[in-house]
């Protein structure tokens, strides 16, 4: 059940920790810089963002003009109009990367990695498009073309996220496992997109991880423990988030009109599956059980 009250205490208390520090490691370029005080604090302006993510609404000025300013003006007295909060929306960026990293999971020894494809244009208007020339790219997925960027998570066995991140559609999907696995342990499960036996003894030297990818048709399969098998066979979690966050938490839609703000509403779609109470789950009971 969506809380908008428990959704701002949380942001609230990340965001009076952060902006301390944040403001002290602010570069000056020596001149005078007017430092106007907004009608909204940066936490309210995170909650309205995130909350748009956990609602049923496809089109942020409908929800900014009726859902915000109608029904919540009581939490939020001194709302600016649409066109002064569309213009606050790059200044989230970094609070939205570090209270993202601060909503990630913990890791469990067990993991699950995919990649989804985020599409900024149809394909036919590829060649007109501007907003992200020289940023994102041609890609292919097992369904077919698309223009724009390729999201790379990793979620435990309990639906949490534990990493993320974004290149452009064109990148080989093994090329970011090393960074995006660095900081984990234990063993990870793949699709065939990821298979490389490079990768694999690369992963288990430096950072003593397991990593079993998903053979392709024409190889052979591996003797694996029963364990490990049956952990393999349970990698549609990742699927599963994946569809609920193109579909419910909506990261993905081709009307940005600024590079900021395309990765402001992934950000703020991640951050929204964050605070999703229930989420795909495995039920480890009944895999041990298999395993005794």
């Amino acid at each position: 059940m969506f809380s908008l009250e428990a959704l701002f205490c949380h942001v609230d208390d990340f965001c009076q920790l952060f902006e301390v520090q944040w403001r002290k490691k602010l570069l000056s370029n020596g001149g005078i810089r007017r430092n106007r005080k907004r009608s909204l604090c940066l936490s309210e302006i995170i909650t309205i963002l995130v909350a748009f993510h956990q609602t049923h609404y496809r089109n942020f000025k409908y929800f900014y003009l009726n859902q915000v300013k109608q029904q919540w003006s009581n939490a939020f007295p001194e709302l600016p109009s649409y066109q002064r909060f569309i213009e606050w929306i790059p200044s989230t960026l970094i609070p939205l990367c570090v209270y993202l990293k601060h909503c990630l999971g913990k890791c469990t020894g067990i993991g699950f990695m995919d990649s989804t494809s985020l599409k900024v244009c149809h394909n036919r208007r590829i060649s007109q498009h501007q907003v992200f020339q020289g940023l994102a790219a041609r890609g292919k997925t097992s369904v077919d073309w698309f223009f724009g960027f390729k999201l790379h998570i990793v979620v435990n066995e309990l639906g949490q996220l534990l990493n993320v991140t974004l290149t452009p559609g064109n990148i080989d999907d093994r090329q970011p496992v090393p960074n995006l696995l660095s900081e984990l342990f234990g063993k990870i499960f793949g699709d065939r997109g990821y298979v490389s036996q490079k990768l694999a003894d690369q992963l288990l030297e430096d950072f003593g991880i397991q990593f079993f990818a998903k053979p392709r048709r024409n190889m052979k399969n591996k003797l694996m423990l029963l364990h490990d098998k049956l952990l393999s066979r349970k990698r549609s979690i990742i699927e599963t988030i994946n569809d609920q966050l193109q579909n419910i938490s909506q990261i993905e839609h081709s009307r940005h009109r600024s590079p900021v703000n395309f990765c402001v509403n992934v950000l703020c779609g991640l951050i929204a599956y964050c605070h999703q109470p229930k989420k795909p789950s495995l039920q480890m009971d009944w895999l041990l059980s298999q395993t005794a």
